[in-house]
């Protein structure tokens, strides 16, 4: 159910078509809620169908066609109920976790090589949530300049405070699960001896 509040979220910015939200999901709440594209316009269908949304189809050109999604009445409040509303924590799935508790029945070396690519994904990560900072504290992120477009002077400095917030807690994780996996690696050398090669 959280992929239509991020969907809202993006939408109560302004109307965007389903090409333009996919973008903005991506450099935006993609960083906290992971969709693909296959799963973004079946969701829109079923918000249209509820009522939290509405298209209209625009001329693209002189033949082409795209239709524009707005978020309705409807949608906005559903948007604020769930964000005044208790958060419905789901069970958590984490297969790098999973698979550390386990490394007993892994070669030395393939524990090893797991380890390593968990750091570096997380040091990806890292790198992105890095830049987004960067973004918010230059105030270059297209996604929050339109945000901030259709935010007053009074709600101004709160939307670039909680954005920053979002971004230092996803580095904070992200940093944690690199020393995670650096702590593995000292494991493994420690139970199975420092690699050879």
């Amino acid at each position: 159910m959280s992929l239509r509040y991020a969907l809202l979220a993006i939408l109560r910015v302004g109307p965007q078509s389903g090409y333009d939200l996919q973008k903005q999901f991506s450099l935006s709440v993609g960083h906290v809620w992971h969709a693909p594209d296959s799963q973004i316009y079946p969701e829109l269908r079923k918000m249209a169908a509820e009522g939290l949304v509405e298209s209209e189809d625009q001329a693209r050109g002189e033949r082409g066609m795209r239709r524009l999604y707005h978020v309705t009445p409807a949608g906005e409040q559903a948007f604020l109920d769930w964000m005044n509303g208790p958060l419905d924590y789901q069970r958590f799935r984490d297969p790098a976790h999973l698979r550390a508790a386990y490394l007993e029945s892994a070669e030395p070396d393939a524990a090893r090589a797991f380890l390593r690519g968990h750091i570096a994904h997380w040091e990806g990560e890292l790198a992105q949530f890095r830049g987004e900072l960067s973004h918010v504290e230059n105030l270059d992120n297209p996604m929050l300049m339109r945000r901030l477009e259709v935010t007053s002077d009074l709600d101004r400095e709160r939307t670039i405070e909680y954005k920053r917030f979002t971004y230092e807690g996803l580095s904070e994780r992200a940093r944690g699960e690199i020393a995670w996996a650096r702590r593995g690696l000292a494991l493994v050398d420690r139970l199975s001896g420092p690699a050879t090669a």
